[in-house]
């Protein structure tokens, strides 16, 4: 019998376009999406569809018994900037969310789990450069204390009951198909959008900003490698560095206007700066490539052309 798949959050930014993968490989009969709302069409209207409250145990177990699910993938968080204005229900939702999933590995419900961490993780006292697996963690965010303590957790769960729990410390994402969901990179997919509609982009962070990030694309093969690798594989069971490309605002403006010279951005730096500033600017992800042969495949270059070619199409402008 082949792997009965349930994605909670399969409507948000990764959740939605994990979900389109996942059925591409196991089958739309194998994989159930499930989210707190009807609120992505693409998502309720082409597959099988679950309303499950990610903080309802219940609710999480009924799905999960309904379709004899095997393997879950608890895409639901609220994100750094959203963390920081609401850090009570950030919290709440982050941490009781991962509390029900791993509960219900050990009490032999569901056999495989993935959690996603984050750079986030990280904090001021990281070294910032080539930020290595296994250094100093101090986040200064809701979002980030979340995710660490969560990783805390799984491998806990591992070490104590034998859970098969796996998880990535994702960079900063960028896709043209969803929007993004209130993180503090959300300037590397906002810039796209920005440079199709109006030529022009009111840029929230420095130009100078360093930060880790990667495509979308990217960040899904590394999602399915890491949970179709062997167990014995999987040798970190808090969660893996994970890296493509790192780069600056002033970077992906000079990268659009190889395209559209005409573009032009204005920085005027907000409450992310501070966020962002604690961040590391590159990851070592040596470990993943190693233990599970992770590699990435686009560069800012692939990036900026993929991005500008269909956010073109969407918005029917004049990109070639």
């Amino acid at each position: 019998m082949g792997s009965k798949i349930l994605i909670i959050g399969a409507c948000g930014q990764i959740g939605s376009e994990l979900t389109f993968k996942l059925r591409s490989i196991y089958g739309n009969d194998n994989v159930i999406a499930s989210d707190i709302s009807y609120n992505n069409p693409d998502i309720v209207n082409t597959g099988l569809f679950e309303i499950v409250d990610a903080q309802d145990y219940a609710s999480i177990k009924v799905c999960v018994e309904k379709y004899n699910i095997d393997t879950v993938y608890l895409m639901a968080a609220i994100l750094s900037a959203t963390g920081e204005k609401y850090p009570m229900k950030a919290w709440d939702l982050n941490m009781t969310s991962l509390f029900h999933v791993l509960n219900l590995a050990r009490a032999k419900f569901i056999k495989k789990v993935f959690w996603p961490s984050s750079i986030a993780v990280f904090g001021p006292t990281t070294p910032t450069k080539y930020t290595p697996q296994y250094t100093v963690m101090e986040p200064s965010t809701v979002y980030g204390i979340t995710k660490q303590v969560g990783e805390r957790w799984c491998e806990y769960y591992h070490n104590k009951y034998g859970v098969d729990v796996r998880s990535l410390r994702y960079p900063g994402i960028i896709s043209w198909k969803t929007l993004p969901g209130g993180g503090t990179t959300d300037y590397a997919v906002e810039i796209y959008h920005e440079a199709i509609k109006n030529k022009f982009y009111e840029c929230f962070l420095k130009e100078d900003t360093e930060l880790p990030m990667m495509f979308m694309d990217d960040a899904i093969k590394a999602t399915v490698d890491i949970m179709s690798a062997k167990p014995e594989h999987i040798k970190i069971r808090s969660s893996y560095n994970l890296a493509a490309i790192s780069f600056t605002p002033k970077e992906v403006v000079a990268s659009i206007k190889n395209h559209m010279p005409e573009f032009e951005v204005e920085y005027n730096p907000d409450y992310r700066q501070e966020i962002a500033n604690s961040w590391p600017k590159s990851i070592n992800d040596s470990y993943a490539r190693q233990d599970w042969k992770w590699k990435h495949t686009f560069t800012l270059e692939d990036i900026t052309k993929e991005m500008l070619l269909q956010l073109s199409k969407k918005y029917k402008g004049e990109f070639k």
